[in-house]
């Protein structure tokens, strides 16, 4: 099995990329191999809305120029998805946002691609606006119909400097304790494959509010 980590950072390896590492450690050691791409300083537009996507429905977005479509194909590849960011203004950071937006659309309109694979969300913060950015990373998994670990509070973890994550014992805890139930979800659902029949997949219906 594999899990892919999409660390939302400008930084690579700052607080959000220790926060991964530590989910990804846990992984490792139920033999979970781990995969660590770095989203966050990279030059990614956002969505245009152009629906073109839908229209081809080949599993790409049309916007060329960056690695988008090659990490798509990861993700579909993965077993397990990791979605970390720091915080800006009590919210993930905006080239995560950019990226997220056109993966999590092409995947959701392809089949649901995503349907069913485990995804779990990290946040670094200095201080505070952790919960906000938290809940606005689940809100792709929870759309993509996503199963979610959890772990003995909010995955949150603090610090400023690259680095001081990790002195963060209370969060250094909620990242270890996440990485473990993430592992053991991921096992339940490969084993259980050949076993239990998923639910079917129901078509997509939207209601819009103005008639």
């Amino acid at each position: 099995m594999k899990a892919l980590a999409i660390n939302g950072s400008p930084n690579k390896e700052g607080n959000t990329y220790h926060a991964i590492k530590i989910v990804a450690a846990e992984l490792e050691r139920e033999g979970i191999k781990t995969e660590i791409i770095h989203v966050g300083k990279k030059n990614i537009r956002g969505c245009i809305a152009c629906y073109e996507c839908i229209k081809n429905k080949n599993e790409q977005c049309v916007l060329p120029g960056d690695e988008v479509n090659e990490w798509i194909r990861e993700m579909k590849q993965a077993d397990g998805i990791i979605l970390g960011s720091p915080v800006h203004y009590a919210a993930m950071g905006g080239t995560m946002k950019s990226f997220l937006d056109r993966a999590f659309f092409v995947t959701s309109i392809n089949n649901g691609m995503l349907r069913h694979k485990v995804g779990a969300s990290v946040v670094a913060v200095r201080r505070s606006g952790g919960l906000p950015a938290f809940d606005q990373l689940n809100n792709y998994l929870c759309y993509s119909e996503m199963l979610i670990p959890t772990s003995n509070y909010w995955n949150v973890i603090h610090g400023l400097m690259p680095g001081e994550a990790v002195k963060d014992e209370e969060g250094v805890q909620i990242m270890r304790v996440l990485g473990k139930n993430m592992a053991w979800l991921m096992k339940l659902v490969e084993n259980g494959k050949s076993k239990i029949t998923p639910p079917e997949k129901e078509e997509k219906r939207f209601t819009n509010f103005i008639r």
